[in-house]
């Protein structure tokens, strides 16, 4: 089963075994002599994932010659370098639950989770030095907006500065770069021209916030079973999501009513035991913000469909618009 909708059964059967191939090398590269850092190394990559960006790297490298060896090791280091931020993101919203079990930080502490995900990106960086210097520039770049990412989320925005804007600014740093990424290594790896590479740098960029945006929504309106995460979690660690930002803009303006502040009192209150958590999730899962967060999430989705216009017609392209589609249209 591939990552991604595909609208070709012959490609998406070439992009499973590719993937299959991806799989292995990931098991290889997480392996380790040290027995700790070996099991540490194994608990997210054994625990499954979607697999999205390298098989929007190997998606985007059938528009060349996607056999090229190249294309399988990028395609490794997005998922080392996603896995890697994994690790840290967990440990900073004291996240319980990752892929459906035990965040590592909850097995083995923070202190080892984080080394651990700084493990996953050393072993990123030396696969990616065989890629040559543009491929590391290029990840040293995406790893730097990863960071800026997650600072600007961790300080929140700056005086005068809108919510929103900030926050949308914080999902293609922390987002959209690594996705943007997998589909330029792929691109660029197979030989495609500049203008190809640089057409689907934009449309990563676009539907990593659009996917973001997307899951906002699904943390409200999903079971835990389902996303292998507990709902909620931001809310309880006052980590910023598109849905409460909204109902804070609303309740500070004119057209706020006093269900909107009551609601907004309620975000900003005690959410440490699961009743008043489930509660805070409850009241704003009803709101109407919810739905104004899923029509962002699909006009970015658009957007990204839009930037493929250049594109040649065929299979692939058919692919990248389903999954730009898929990212806003999904449960988990």
């Amino acid at each position: 089963m591939t990552a991604l909708p595909l609208a070709d059964p012959a490609l998406a059967d070439l992009l499973t075994a590719r993937l299959a191939l991806v799989e292995e090398r990931l098991r290889d590269a997480v392996t380790h002599a040290d027995r700790l850092a070996d099991t540490t190394s194994r608990h997210l990559v054994n625990a499954g994932g979607k697999r999205l960006r390298p098989m929007l790297t190997l998606l985007a490298a059938q528009l060349g010659e996607g056999s090229r060896p190249e294309v399988l090791d990028a395609a490794v280091v997005v998922e080392l370098t996603h896995l890697a931020t994994l690790y840290h993101d967990d440990v900073m919203d004291s996240a319980p639950v990752r892929r459906g079990a035990p965040a590592a930080h909850e097995v083995w502490g923070n202190h080892v989770a984080i080394l651990t995900g700084d493990l996953l990106f050393a072993r990123a960086s030396s696969i990616v030095a065989g890629l040559g210097p543009d491929a590391v520039r290029i990840q040293a770049a995406t790893f730097e907006r990863l960071c800026l990412g997650q600072l600007h989320e961790t300080v929140g925005p700056g005086p005068g500065a809108d919510p929103v804007e900030h926050y949308l600014q914080v999902l293609a740093d922390k987002t959209g770069s690594l996705i943007a990424t997998s589909a330029r290594y792929g691109a660029m790896f197979s030989g495609c021209p500049a203008d190809v590479v640089t057409t689907l740098v934009d449309y990563g960029e676009k539907v990593g916030v659009a996917f973001q945006l997307a899951d906002d929504v699904i943390d409200l309106t999903s079971a835990g079973a389902q996303t292998g995460k507990t709902p909620g979690t931001d809310l309880r660690e006052k980590v910023p999501t598109m849905p409460a930002l909204l109902l804070r803009r609303l309740a500070a303006g004119p057209q706020g009513t006093d269900a909107d502040r009551a609601l907004v009192a309620r975000l900003d209150g005690d959410l440490t035991s699961d009743e008043a958590l489930a509660d805070a999730v409850a009241g704003l899962r009803e709101h109407a913000v919810v739905d104004e967060t899923r029509r962002r999430a699909v006009a970015w989705a658009r957007a990204a469909v839009d930037a493929l216009g250049t594109l040649p017609p065929g299979p692939v392209k058919d692919s990248l618009v389903l999954f730009a589609d898929s990212v806003v249209d999904r449960a988990s």
